[in-house]
């Protein structure tokens, strides 16, 4: 799409005090985000808290057809930022003693893992959570349509349980032994989300919602099950399925179709003040925010793509152009694609959502998306 087809509009700047932190304002940020909405995006929101000052400017618009702008205080399908929240879960029952990591699949959830070579009883909960499991996904012609406008209008609006899911992934051999490579996919924490429910008796959003987000009052986060649609203020959500093709508008989708994997609704807000919490030890115990910490490096594509990224449980580490790196784990959903990243200190954060995504857009990350949140984590 030319950077044409979508207008810049008008930003929001608020902060506690009256100047802004060195080598890095307001109209840095308005910079790149206007650089994100200029390689295709539909809409961008994006939110800097820098060491007790907060920036917030969007750019592009929040539907094609009204042309209005993004909210302000737009609601986000995160997708696979839902991690973090269901691995802090999994880690604090056990920091409870009511789970190990080292428990096999098999122990809580015995016999759905199995078939084609796929076996529960050799893989772990750290398995689970640190993607190298080797469990295979359930492949786009399986479910979801993920793969084409025709295939989303079609399944949309379908609910799936996390079983048919599992059980789906299940007609496709391991892409390896546990333990002996990185891949990820959903299903790990498809897997995960089930296990909260054996060991507590709750679903893994209730324990999500009164763990995580009722105590840190993340007003703006939900844990939908299968309503498809999304409340409150939101900016609508575009794919293009092919290159050079229409934007399609896929703001309608059924979270059941990846469940713990991706299926919780956010801010900017919401998500720097959860990452902010995470890293400051305001949600685990020492023992287990280190083995959170503890990083496994990811396979040979990943690393060819996107150098010095590591894989934790539920985390990813990234390195910064400054020195020294931050914590992240991004998302993408039909439609709408959020990154971000905090320091280890958590003094600084930053949350950016686009409100479309498209594999062949993959170089918006390099080109934009990269650069918006290094600049904020390194402004001096």
């Amino acid at each position: 799409m030319p950077s044409s087809f979508v207008t810049g509009l008008t930003v929001a700047f608020f902060a506690a005090t009256s100047f802004s932190a060195p080598g890095y304002d307001q109209a840095r940020l308005q910079r790149d985000v206007n650089a994100v909405r200029d390689i295709g995006v539909a809409g961008v929101l994006a939110e800097a808290h820098l060491d007790g000052r907060r920036f917030k400017a969007r750019s592009g618009v929040g539907d094609l057809r009204t042309r209005r702008p993004v909210p302000m205080n737009a609601r986000i399908r995160i997708a696979s930022v839902t991690k973090p929240f269901v691995a802090t879960v999994m880690l604090q029952l056990v920091g409870e003693g009511r789970l190990a990591l080292d428990d096999t699949v098999d122990k809580w959830l015995p016999g759905l893992v199995a078939g084609n070579g796929n076996d529960g009883r050799k893989v772990s909960v750290r398995h689970l959570l640190q993607m190298t499991s080797g469990l295979p996904s359930p492949t786009d012609e399986d479910y979801a349509g993920g793969a084409s406008e025709r295939g989303y209008l079609r399944h949309r609006f379908r609910t799936y349980s996390p079983e048919q899911v599992v059980a789906l992934a299940m007609r496709n051999r391991p892409l390896f032994s546990p333990g002996e490579d990185w891949n990820y996919s959903n299903i790990n924490y498809v897997l995960a989300g089930m296990i909260i429910q054996r060991v507590t008796g709750r679903s893994w959003q209730r324990e999500v919602t009164e763990r995580i987000i009722v105590p840190l009052r993340l007003a703006d986060t939900t844990t939908p099950t299968e309503n498809p649609f999304i409340a409150g203020p939101h900016a609508r959500g575009y794919r293009q399925f092919t290159p050079g093709g229409p934007m399609v508008d896929t703001t309608v989708l059924n979270p059941t179709v990846d469940g713990a994997a991706s299926g919780m609704v956010s801010s900017t807000s919401d998500v720097n003040r959860f990452f902010t919490a995470l890293v400051t030890g305001r949600l685990l115990p020492p023992a287990q925010l280190t083995e959170m910490r503890r990083t496994v490096p990811v396979s040979a594509g990943y690393r060819k793509l996107l150098p010095g990224m590591r894989y934790g449980l539920g985390l990813m580490w990234f390195p910064l152009t400054c020195g020294g790196g931050y914590w992240t784990h991004w998302g993408d959903a039909l439609g709408y694609s959020t990154r971000g990243g905090v320091t280890p200190d958590g003094r600084r954060s930053v949350v950016v959502s686009a409100s479309s995504n498209g594999d062949h857009l993959q170089a918006r990350d390099h080109k934009a998306l990269h650069p918006l949140v290094d600049h904020a984590l390194c402004a001096r």
